[in-house]
């Protein structure tokens, strides 16, 4: 019961907005999910990282002004099974982004061993660095293992409903501003829609719908949150192939010990 507690009390956090979206709750709705195919979903899948180059990509140009990730370490963007970006784009990227160092007591260009900034301040929205597994949607999170193993948490799906899902309606409480969304839980969020046709521009040609945008930034939320997950996977295959074979030999020479004993007549 406490960790159904603990899971609404985090869901309603993190996506109501500007600092007033827990008035956007309606008591005992609940959203409408998207069932959305992603590469890096089942025991073998992986991240595309051309996939995670657009989602940071419209992360930077769209959500950043409002949004931090202050567990992921910008180094993290080379990394293989992630963005893998080249390492001078990844310094490039750096240092663009400002951060204060106490020891010159001025701010200076952040290097790639510095996080992503933390976004704070009012009307600021929550940290979004675990958001892909703080809130679950069309599989989980209380499924089994074995739906979780094949399916995923269903955090991205989440974020695709909830990037895709404004209506356009949008009406005013309590001086505050709500935007009909049949994705959120009630119906109604704080956060204005962030995405439009044609945004932003993405360098291999894709189609900057707000359908494929949204697809692109729920991936790569998912890597910033499991960003060892090919890793785990890998060694998951690994030990069960280990297991199988282990197995194996113990019913073989289980059976060549007592072969002798068993394959005796009793008079």
């Amino acid at each position: 019961m406490m960790r159904k507690l603990a899971f609404s009390a985090l869901s309603a956090l993190a996506l109501t907005g500007a600092g007033s979206g827990g008035a956007a709750l309606a008591a005992g709705a609940e959203g409408h999910m998207l069932d959305t195919s992603f590469s890096f979903e089942g025991p073998f899948g992986k991240f595309d990282e051309f996939q995670l180059q657009r989602g940071l990509q419209v992360y930077t140009e769209v959500c950043s002004a409002c949004h931090g990730l202050k567990f992921v370490p910008i180094r993290s963007l080379a990394d293989e099974g992630g963005p893998h970006l080249p390492e001078d784009q990844v310094r490039a990227y750096a240092e663009r982004l400002d951060i204060f160092d106490p020891v010159l007591d001025d701010t200076r260009p952040r290097a790639p061993t510095d996080m992503f900034p933390t976004v704070a301040g009012d009307g600021m929205g929550p940290d979004l660095s675990l958001m892909a597994k703080a809130r679950a949607g069309f599989h989980g999170p209380y499924g089994t293992g074995i739906s979780q193993l094949l399916n995923g948490i269903g955090g991205p799906e989440y974020i695709v409903s909830i990037l895709t899902g404004y209506t356009g309606e949008e009406k005013e409480e309590a001086g505050s501003i709500f935007y009909e969304n049949v994705a959120f839980p009630g119906g109604w969020i704080a956060m204005p829609p962030p995405l439009s046709d044609d945004l932003v521009t993405f360098a291999d040609g894709r189609e900057a719908t707000v359908h494929n945008m949204a697809e692109d930034m729920a991936a790569f939320l998912m890597w910033t949150a499991e960003p060892k997950m090919m890793a785990r996977k890998q060694a998951g295959f690994v030990a069960v192939l280990f297991l199988a074979l282990l197995s194996v030999l113990l019913y073989l020479t289980n059976k060549r010990i007592w072969a002798g004993i068993k394959g005796r007549k009793h008079a």
